[in-house]
């Protein structure tokens, strides 16, 4: 009986072609930002110190591309995907409420929330007491969420600190959703 480690047949050695076809999967994946510099670094150490093809698979496995047909099919599937959001986000724009940006602003900032303290106060349960704040800053609208328990979003994307937002965005706050308006 053989052990797997200790093999009676000699095994093969990897071809320089085996390895680079392996960095340049690794490359690929850092590109795409599927893996990190510092993993990356690693698994190109550990290329070149592979003795055996399974070794090279292992470093690749997660990496491994789709043929054409997969890749057509799934970027077929994203295309569709992305526009039935872009569809259902048209299709709700007028009718979502629409919501002012103020003319006249103060060196305040407009406070959003659920308490009545708020310069716009939203009263729903999924409103955090202090939510969100609306500021003029040179010339451009910045929505702050102010560590708000359900979020603030801005055309779908959630929003961490702060973003530039215009007349024409949907912006919401917890589960009420807007549509910023110049008039």
């Amino acid at each position: 009986m053989t052990s797997p480690e200790f093999s009676t047949y000699p095994a093969r050695r990897l071809s320089d072609a085996e390895r680079d076809r392996a960095l340049r999967m690794l490359r690929e994946g850092v590109a795409e930002g599927r893996l990190s510099h510092d993993t990356y670094v690693r698994r190109m150490e550990l290329v070149f110190a592979a003795r055996r093809a399974d070794e090279l698979a292992v470093l690749t496995a997660d990496l491994q591309t789709e043929g054409r047909w997969a890749r057509a099919v799934f970027g077929t599937v994203e295309a569709v995907s992305g526009f039935t959001v872009r569809l259902r986000r048209a299709w709700q724009a007028e009718r979502l409420p629409k919501l002012l940006l103020p003319t006249l602003m103060g060196a305040y900032p407009l406070r959003i929330g659920r308490d009545p303290a708020n310069g716009l106060c939203l009263s729903h349960e999924t409103v955090s007491r202090v939510h969100a704040e609306l500021t003029r800053q040179g010339g451009l609208w910045v929505l702050r969420d102010l560590g708000s328990t359900n979020g603030t979003s801005v055309n779908g994307r959630r929003v961490i600190g702060a973003v530039i937002v215009q007349s024409g965005d949907q912006v919401s706050f917890g589960h009420l959703m807007f549509r910023l308006s110049g008039s």
